[in-house]
């Protein structure tokens, strides 16, 4: 059965969600989840109509509502042992769901989004890695594909830096929402785990920045259909062909500083955490594929400049 929107059984009245009020209970509804996450057996099924409630009574809802929604419906899934192809299905489900859910949100937020569904990939991935998997990696990068043409397609909505590059006040700290999708004793780096643990700080230290987060699920997204690539064997003149066309697309779509950034810090770093997903003799491919994808993206930027 996919993962959608239900209509909630048990909605707080809409008069009461507005205003003040609203504050109050999402603040109370994240920490009456959070304490139930501290049971030795935890409950979590009158939390899902809540955070629905919470969720629609807003024209452009919360990040934490659409956040604990998700995850919580996410949860509530029973997963096939053994089989990537039906949890893969499943992730596609939440994909649909998320997508959906933060349709009236905007570009970064609709992207920050995205996270848990990256990091679910990425154990997917995991898992399959090192196995006669061929078949599966070629549909775990037919969804990572799917997911950054809807990254693209948030990008079009515009970025506006008075509305999307400024930090956010969450009602309960990061960790704690990490805390929902994974485990009461992980940190931020457990949920992103392909960028390194400076960037990961940078969240932490710097006050919750959605546009920064958005930045993150970009690298991620695009660093997991690199080694996708590399797993299929997609490698020399076809995946330089496929560089070049990411540089394109992402001077005309990625309108995110921090996409950039990132992948620049991350080269400055001994290691890349991305290599763990690969072979020892495609390290040095995908290295010198973020290198070439830099320096196509530099030469782009140099000639849209100089024709305009």
């Amino acid at each position: 059965m996919a993962l959608s929107m239900k209509a909630s059984t048990n909605s707080p009245k809409p008069n009461f969600l507005i205003g003040e009020n609203y504050h109050l209970s999402l603040k109370q509804s994240m920490e009456d989840l959070l304490a139930e996450t501290h049971k030795k057996t935890p409950n979590f099924s009158g939390f899902i109509d809540k955070f629905h409630s919470l969720m629609q009574a807003k024209v452009d809802p919360p990040l934490e509502s659409i956040w604990v929604y998700t995850a919580l419906s996410f949860r509530s899934r029973n997963f096939e042992k053994g089989d990537p192809l039906n949890r893969l299905s499943i992730i596609n489900d939440l994909f649909q769901l998320v997508s959906s859910c933060s349709s009236p949100c905007n570009s970064s937020k609709s992207i920050a989004l995205l996270a848990p569904i990256v990091f679910e990939v990425y154990k997917l991935v995991v898992e399959v890695l090192g196995k006669d998997s061929r078949k599966v990696n070629k549909r775990i990068k037919s969804l990572v594909e799917v997911i950054i043409g809807y990254i693209s397609m948030c990008c079009c909505k515009g970025f506006s830096e008075e509305s999307e590059n400024i930090d956010m006040d969450l009602v309960i700290p990061v960790e704690d929402l990490v805390s929902i999708w994974i485990d009461r004793n992980v940190n931020l780096q457990s949920l992103l785990p392909l960028v390194s643990n400076e960037i990961c700080g940078m969240i932490s230290e710097r006050g919750f920045n959605v546009n920064y987060l958005a930045g993150v699920v970009m690298v991620e997204a695009f660093l997991l259909k690199l080694c996708l690539d590399l797993r299929i064997g997609i490698e020399g003149i076809v995946l330089e062909k496929e560089l070049k066309s990411w540089a394109v697309a992402s001077i005309s779509s990625f309108h995110n500083f921090y996409f950039f950034e990132m992948l620049m810090r991350m080269l400055l770093q001994p290691a890349l955490p991305v290599t763990a997903l690969v072979v020892s003799l495609q390290r040095l491919i995908i290295l010198n594929s973020l290198y070439l994808f830099l320096l196509f993206y530099y030469v782009f930027c140099v000639l849209r400049q100089t024709a305009r």
